[in-house]
C-alpha cells in the first residue's frame, strides 16, 4: 500500500478500534494511583508496566507515567476500544491520584537537576586592550507552535509477521527502534509506513515515536487494527513547542567593530532534554552570526521546567540565536549612527571559518546578498528617508506624532543568516544515517528507495528532474518506495538533509547507473551512502563538522507601516536573496522560502501563546492566529547564480532573518529599540506610550 499523500485519518481497516490519552492533571508530583470504571467489553487500558521497555529509543522519555509527573498533559495510561464517544465518555470518570510537588516555570536555576545542558566556551584568543565603546542587550523570543495540517497521531495495523505502523513521521526508522524495544520485538516485525506530514517544521521528528508506541501496544494486546490521533486541542496544549530564549549579549568596540563578546544564553527545554546537545550548539553558533568577534566567550544552560519537553523546531535553536545576534548588530550600528546594512558588510567573517571550528569551503558572498536583497527592496534610499523622518520626529519630540497631524510611520530592516545542511551531533538512533537504493528494472522504471522519501516537500520533483535528465525516466515510470521494511535508513528529514544528502546520493545513483546500463544487464542495483567525519569541536566533543562546511546563505529586508491611530504594523514587503548553490527547481525553492517567510512572520508578530502555571490556556487556542495567504505581504525570492554543482539548505533562511529584520524595520519606525518577539500591537502602544509620557 503506498501512502503517500495519506493523512492518517484518510486510513480505515476492518475491525479497527481507536485509542486516546489519559493525562496527567498536575505539573509535578508522585502518581498515588489510578481508578478506573469497570470497562465494557473489548475495551481495555494500558499502563506503563505493560511496556517492556517504557522508554523512547536513546531518549529518556517515558512512554507513559509509571512515578513521577512532569507537565500537565503527560501520557499517564491509554485507553482503547471500538467507539470513540465511549472512550471520551470513560476517560471522563477515570481519576488519577497524585501527591503534588513544587513545580518550576521559571528560567532560574535553582539547583542543578534543574540544567539540562550547559556550555561554557571561550575563543582562543582574548584581547584586554582598552574598548572605545561597550554595547549590551538583552534578546528573548517566546515559543512557536506548529500548526500542523493534520494533528499528530498513528495507526498500527497488525499481522502475522508483526506490525506496521502508519505515521507522519520524519524519522521513520527512529519509530521502528522506539516500538521494537517497547514491546520487546526483532525490528524487522516492525514497518513503519510514513505518511503525508504536510508542513511539519520539524515537530514530527520524535514525537510520533512516542505515539506509535502507545498505539502498537494496543493492536498487540486487541490483535486488531489501533488508530490514535489527537484531536485539536490535545495537539495544541501538548505538543512540542519552538523552545523559549534569552540572550543576553555584550560587545566592547574599537573603531567600530567588535573586538569581544560575551553572550551568555538560557533555553526553556520542558521537562526532558530532546536533542538538547544539538540545540545548544546550535543556538550559541547562531548567536555569533556571521560576523567577525575578535574574542569571545559564551555561557548557555538548558533549564528543566515542568513544561512538555520544548523543540527541536525549525533551525533547532539556530533562528534564536540569531535572533539575539541579529538584532545587537543593528543595535551596534544605531549607536554607532551607521546604516546596518553597511556596518554588516564592513564586519563579515572573511577567514571562511566558523567560530565552532568548521571551515567554510566557497566564499562567503553576503555583501553580494546584502546589495542584492537592498536592491529589490530599494533598502538604501528607504532606509535613508526612514531615518531622517525618524531624526525629524525626535527633534519635534514626537509631538506631531500625538496631534492631528500625525502621519504613518514607516521602517526597514535587513538580517542577515547562513543555515547548515545536517545535524552537528549525528549519533542519536542513527539521525545521520543516509543511504539511498535505485534500481533500473527491465521493464525502463526506476525504483528510488529511501526511509525519507514522504517527508520532504519538494524531494520528488527533484528525483524526478535527475531521473529524467540522467537516466531518461518519465515520471510514469519512476516509484518511491520507502517503507522501513524495503527502504534503507535515510536518517532524520531535518536540516535540509533531504535536499543535500538525500537527492544527492540520489543524483549519484543515477550517475552509476548510466555508467552500468550498456555494459551489464538489467535490473541495476546500485546503493549509495554518505560517511560522516567527525572531529574536535568547540566544546572538546567529536561533532560532525561537515554539516557547516557548505552552508546556504540569505539576506532579508522587511519594510512595515505603522497605523497612527491603532498602532497595527503592517508589512509592506520582504524581499530575500539566497545563496544556495545549485537549484533543481526554482519554482519548488521558491515556494519553500515563502511557506517559511509566512511561518516565520507569524512567530514574530502574532503567535501569541505561552505556559502560565504550566499549561497553556484554552483561549489561547481559539484567538491563535497564523498569517492567513490572503493576510500575506508581497514576498520576493531570489536566487544568487551559481556554478555549483551541490546544493544546500536554504529551508530555515527565512525563520533566521525575518524575524529580526521585522523587528529591526519596527524600531526604526517607532524609535524604539525592540528586543523579542513575538511583537505586536501591543508593544508598538506601550513604546508609544513611553514617548508620550516624555512630552508631558
Amino acid at each position: 500500500m503506498k501512502s503517500s499523500g495519506f493523512f492518517i485519518d484518510d486510513l480505515y481497516f476492518p475491525g479497527m478500534i481507536y485509542a486516546l490519552t489519559i493525562r496527567s492533571p498536575v505539573s509535578k508530583g508522585f502518581l498515588a494511583g489510578m481508578i478506573c470504571p469497570e470497562l465494557p467489553e473489548s475495551y481495555f487500558l494500558i499502563k506503563a508496566n505493560d511496556f517492556v521497555k517504557n522508554e523512547l529509543a536513546d531518549f529518556h522519555i517515558p512512554i507513559l507515567v509509571n512515578e513521577n509527573l512532569e507537565y500537565i498533559g503527560q501520557p499517564v495510561a491509554i485507553l482503547a476500544g471500538p467507539v470513540k464517544s465511549v472512550l471520551e465518555e470513560i476517560a471522563n470518570k477515570i481519576y488519577i491520584d497524585t501527591n503534588d510537588e513544587q513545580p518550576n516555570f521559571s528560567m532560574e536555576i535553582i539547583s542543578d537537576e534543574d540544567i539540562l545542558v550547559k556550555r561554557d566556551i571561550s575563543s582562543e584568543k582574548i584581547y584586554t586592550d582598552y574598548f572605545e565603546t561597550v554595547i549590551s542587550g538583552s534578546y528573548a523570543t517566546g515559543i512557536q507552535d506548529h500548526w500542523y495540517s493534520e494533528p499528530c497521531g498513528a495507526l498500527a495495523l497488525p499481522g502475522d509477521d508483526g506490525i506496521t505502523i502508519f505515521t507522519a513521521s520524519q524519522w521513520p526508522f527512529h519509530v521502528r527502534h522506539s516500538v521494537a524495544a517497547a514491546l520487546c520485538w526483532n525490528h524487522n516485525k516492525i514497518n513503519v509506513e510514513a505518511t503525508n506530514p504536510a508542513l511539519s517544521l520539524d515537530g514530527k521528528i520524535w514525537y510520533p515515536s512516542l505515539l506509535a508506541c502507545h498505539a502498537a501496544l494496543a493492536a498487540k494486546l486487541s490483535g486488531r487494527p489501533v488508530k490514535l490521533i489527537l484531536n485539536r486541542e490535545e495537539d495544541f496544549l501538548y505538543t512540542p513547542k519552538r523552545n523559549k530564549s534569552r540572550i543576553f549579549i555584550q560587545s566592547s568596540l574599537k573603531e567600530d567593530s567588535i573586538h569581544n563578546t560575551d553572550i551568555s544564553l538560557s533555553l526553556d527545554l520542558g521537562s526532558r532534554g530532546i536533542f538538547e546537545e544539538e540545540i545548544i550548539d546550535q543556538t550559541c553558533l547562531g548567536a555569533l552570526g556571521v560576523y567577525r568577534h575578535g574574542s569571545y566567550n559564551i555561557k548557555g544552560q538548558g533549564i528543566r521546567t515542568n513544561v512538555p519537553p520544548q523543540g527541536p523546531m525549525t533551525g533547532f535553536g539556530m533562528s534564536q540565536g540569531f535572533f539575539a545576534i541579529e538584532r545587537h548588530v543593528s543595535l551596534i550600528a544605531d549607536t554607532l549612527g551607521q546604516d546596518p546594512a553597511q556596518w554588516r558588510k564592513n564586519n563579515f567573517l572573511t577567514d571562511n571559518r566558523f567560530a565552532i571550528g568548521s571551515n567554510i569551503k566557497t566564499k562567503i558572498p553576503l555583501p553580494q546578498l546584502i546589495d542584492r536583497a537592498a536592491a529589490i527592496g530599494d533598502y538604501y534610499r528607504k532606509w535613508a528617508s526612514y531615518e531622517l523622518l525618524r531624526k525629524r520626529r525626535k527633534e519635534d519630540k514626537w509631538e506631531d506624532q500625538f496631534s492631528s497631524k500625525r502621519e504613518p510611520l514607516r521602517g526597514i530592516g535587513i538580517s542577515t543568516a547562513f543555515q547548515g545542511s545536517g545535524f552537528l551531533h549525528n549519533d542519536i538512533s542513527g539521525n545521520g544515517n543516509c543511504t539511498v537504493e535505485l534500481c533500473l528494472e527491465k521493464d525502463g522504471s526506476l525504483k528510488i528507495k529511501s526511509s525519507l522519501a514522504y517527508t520532504g516537500t519538494g524531494s520528488f520533483d527533484s528525483w524526478k528532474k535527475l531521473a529524467k535528465d540522467i537516466l531518461s525516466v518519465e515520471p510514469e515510470l519512476l516509484e518511491i518506495v520507502s517503507s522501513t521494511r524495503d527502504a534503507p535508513d535515510s536518517g532524520a528529514g531535518s536540516l535540509s538533509r533531504n535536499i543535500v544528502h538525500v537527492t544527492g546520493l540520489v543524483e549519484r545513483c543515477c550517475n552509476t547507473i548510466r555508467s552500468l546500463r550498456f555494459r551489464e544487464p538489467l535490473p541495476i542495483t546500485v546503493k549509495r551512502s554518505i560517511k560522516t567525519v567527525k572531529a574536535a569541536g568547540w566544546n572538546n566533543d567529536k561533532i560532525n563538522l561537515e554539516a557547516f562546511s557548505n552552508p546556504g546563505w540569505g539576506a532579508a529586508v522587511t519594510e512595515v507601516e505603522i497605523d497612527p491611530d491603532s498602532f497595527i504594523p503592517y508589512v509592506r514587503g520582504i524581499w530575500m536573496a539566497i545563496e544556495g548553490g545549485r537549484i533543481l527547481s526554482t519554482d519548488r525553492a521558491k515556494l519553500t522560502v515563502e511557506q517559511g517567510i509566512m511561518q516565520a512572520l507569524g512567530w514574530a508578530s502574532r503567535e501569541q501563546i505561552h505556559y502560565t502555571d504550566g499549561e497553556i490556556n484554552n483561549v489561547l487556542l481559539r484567538r491563535y492566529d497564523i498569517p492567513a495567504p490572503s493576510e500575506l505581504p508581497p514576498m520576493y525570492v531570489d536566487f544568487l547564480s551559481s556554478n555549483e554543482t551541490a546544493s544546500r539548505g536554504i529551508g530555515e533562511l527565512p525563520f533566521h532573518c525575518v524575524p529580526a529584520s521585522y523587528a529591526q524595520a519596527l524600531s526604526q519606525a517607532m524609535d524604539h529599540h525592540f528586543d523579542k518577539i513575538p511583537l505586536d500591537a501591543r508593544d508598538i502602544w506601550t513604546a508609544a506610550n513611553l514617548k508620550k509620557e516624555h512630552i508631558q
